[in-house]
């Protein structure tokens, strides 16, 4: 009994051995390939995608940013001179005209001082006068042989040095003069006057600010461009005229003007250069202080090659887009972007005869091949011009 227990158990073991050893190496050959398809590493077929052809056309560089409203010109008005308020011809918010009498001070010393050196300048003429009678008269005396030469020569230096305090005392009418003009303020240009600080009866020195004269038309736009347009205005401005748009906040309605200066120099931190653009404003839509939206066209890219900005890829490895080779695969082109507007772009790089791949280039590598979608019933996807 014991010797017929152990060969039944021997036997047992034998069958869940051989069991355990067919589960682990004797599947089919075909399961094995099932399992390979589930994981996903079998072949794959061609990845769908839509392509798009390039077109050529000429692309105007349009530039836009935000801009601020500055006036050509502003001039705080002090005084010149310590005196009081006599009169204000102006009113705050008034426009002015150029020369226009804006402030006139007390100016009675001023006028006393300028009769003084104009009685002074008369009585110096009277005093050449005689002096140049006397010399004549020694003149005629010395070719007579009645005077000696020595009295001639000392006439003659009473002529020139009464003619010299004559020049000095009409500089000093001249001086006078100009401190009486310091007591009549008039407009530096046309403007708009701001705020008046001062009444008649107030007492102004060279600090006070009486008001200001702002310039209104024409005006200026200030604004920012990167420093790659640069080039491209240098040149169009040697060309001819840049034409700048404005559009002011609020507002609907453009004004148009020109480009008037680019600076000199390229801000190294930000990486942009400030220019100028300036502007009729006969019916003051332009304030000092605005914020605007500007936009220009710095040049015409002509003949350029066109693509879709969506078929455009950037990555650590640089700019480039898929095409299709002849063989139906998809084949890495580099190319540059040279300016972007709206959802197209003009690059650089393409021939202009590729089938360049916009939709389904997320899932291609370099070589892969493809299937043109609708390929069979529409061809290639056609750009709109």
């Amino acid at each position: 009994m014991k010797k017929s227990s152990l060969a039944s158990l021997i036997g047992a073991i034998v069958v869940v051995g051989g069991g355990i050893w067919y589960m682990t190496h004797g599947a089919p050959a075909h399961d094995a390939g099932a399992g390979k398809a589930l994981n996903g590493n079998g072949p794959q077929g061609p990845t769908t995608v839509s392509i798009v052809a390039p077109v050529r056309q000429d692309v105007a560089v349009v530039l836009q940013a935000n801009g601020t409203v500055t006036p050509i010109s502003t001039v705080d008005l002090h005084p010149q001179t310590t005196s009081t308020i006599s009169r204000v011809h102006i009113k705050e918010g008034q426009f002015v005209k150029a020369g226009e009498v804006m402030f006139t001070l007390d100016d009675r010393s001023e006028r006393a001082n300028m009769d003084k050196a104009q009685a002074q300048v008369a009585r110096d003429q009277a005093a050449l006068a005689d002096y140049e009678r006397q010399y004549k008269r020694s003149m005629e005396l010395l070719d007579k042989k009645f005077i000696a030469q020595g009295a001639v020569d000392t006439l003659k230096s009473q002529v020139d040095s009464a003619r010299a305090l004559l020049n000095a005392d009409m500089a000093a009418a001249r001086s006078a003069g100009v401190d009486a003009s310091y007591t009549v303020i008039r407009a530096p240009m046309n403007g708009r006057v701001g705020a008046i600080t001062v009444y008649p009866g107030s007492l102004v020195s060279g600090t006070t600010l009486l008001a200001s004269v702002t310039q209104l038309d024409p005006i200026n736009v200030a604004f920012t461009l990167p420093e790659s347009a640069l080039g491209g205005l240098m040149q169009a401005q040697r060309d001819g005229t840049v034409p700048v748009k404005v559009i002011a906040t609020g507002s609907e309605q453009a004004v148009d003007g020109k480009l008037s200066f680019i600076d000199n120099t390229v801000d190294p931190v930000a990486g942009v250069i400030r220019v100028k653009a300036q502007f009729d404003n006969k019916n003051t839509k332009l304030w000092p202080g605005q914020y605007v939206n500007t936009q220009l066209t710095s040049h015409v890219i002509k003949n350029a090659t066109v693509i879709p900005q969506n078929a455009i890829i950037s990555n650590t490895r640089g700019t480039f887009v898929y095409a299709i080779d002849k063989d139906q695969s998809a084949r890495v082109v580099s190319i540059q972007r040279l300016h972007s507007f709206g959802d197209r772009a003009a690059v650089m790089g393409l021939n202009g005869d590729e089938r360049v791949i916009v939709d389904g280039k997320q899932n291609l590598r370099p070589g892969g091949k493809v299937r043109v979608a609708g390929a069979d019933k529409a061809g290639e996807t056609k750009q709109k011009g």
